[in-house]
């Protein structure tokens, strides 16, 4: 069975986030070793330009200490794909014998450049900015669906 982890910068404060997160972890169960690792988010008031770097290279080092296998990063100059289209990529990866594919969801300020250079694939939701939380639940529905849509369920219709 195929490891799935989302690494991810900062924790859920929104109670509906987390119970939506939650919902579609216990559902990604079923097909996969889902974990999801929040890494520490800095929070500074009205940061400078070259403490939002700071920011950036910080956070890009938990992420980098918490990636594992097959790297993919949500960024909005990404790859975008139709639902179809990511389950047909997931489904690729695993039949090439990937074992583990870590997403990454970065912070405020976005992802580091080291580690959008480490990824094998940057994928993009849309060319809209969301919130890094809403992200994350986007991420897990896109998972969710992607192997119901490998399983031939009907979910996506």
């Amino acid at each position: 069975m195929i490891k799935i982890r989302v690494v991810a910068v900062g924790k859920v404060k929104e109670k509906y986030f987390r119970e939506a997160i939650e919902e579609y972890s216990v559902r990604l169960s079923r097909f996969c070793e889902f974990s999801v690792s929040e890494v520490k988010e800095e929070n500074y008031d009205k940061p400078t330009p070259a403490l939002v770097k700071k920011i950036i290279a910080d956070e890009g080092e938990r992420i980098k200490k918490a990636i594992k296998g097959y790297t993919v990063v949500f960024s909005p100059e990404g790859k975008k794909y139709s639902s179809e289209g990511f389950a047909d990529r997931i489904k690729k990866l695993t039949d090439e014998g990937v074992g583990e594919i870590s997403f990454v969801i970065g912070g405020s300020y976005g992802i580091d450049g080291e580690v959008k250079r480490a990824a094998k694939e940057s994928v993009s939701f849309s060319d809209m900015t969301f919130p890094h939380t809403l992200a994350r639940v986007m991420a897990l529905e896109q998972l969710y669906r992607a192997f119901m849509i490998i399983t031939g369920s009907v979910y996506n219709k």
